[in-house]
């Protein structure tokens, strides 16, 4: 059983909204800490934001601050980010992560992670 499986990712014009999803087995999602990453085309894979159980664990990277939104669904087992007034440089593949122990915004933290979903924004 796969462990994470995103979606929602897809070709959107600049200013455009998009919703990514991450469904997780209920065995990591329980406790997990979940986050969201990215990764474009000759660059190393960057935090994008992060949730725990509760919201006041929220992080964001400054550079989608005030315009991207995590959040999770305890009862779908399933985290969201959504992505408002996207620009050309959000153009990535974004990847779902759970069950950090150590810095919330670092990759190798994340024990668990998803497949990957593209996301490209148009000018």
């Amino acid at each position: 059983q796969v462990p994470l499986v995103e979606s929602g990712g897809g070709l959107v014009q600049a200013g455009s909204s998009l919703t990514l999803s991450c469904a997780a087995s209920g065995r990591i999602f329980s406790t997990s800490y979940m986050g969201w990453f990215r990764q474009a085309p000759g660059k190393e894979r960057e935090f994008v934001a992060g949730r725990g159980w509760i919201a006041d664990s929220t992080l964001y990277a400054d550079s989608v601050k005030d315009r991207f939104t995590i959040s999770r669904d305890n009862t779908k087992n399933t985290v969201y980010l959504q992505m408002n007034s996207l620009k050309p440089e959000d153009t990535a593949v974004y990847y779902c992560a759970a069950d950090a122990s150590g810095s919330r915004d670092r990759a190798s933290s994340y024990n668990y992670w998803g497949q990957g979903t593209q996301v490209t924004v148009s000018s």
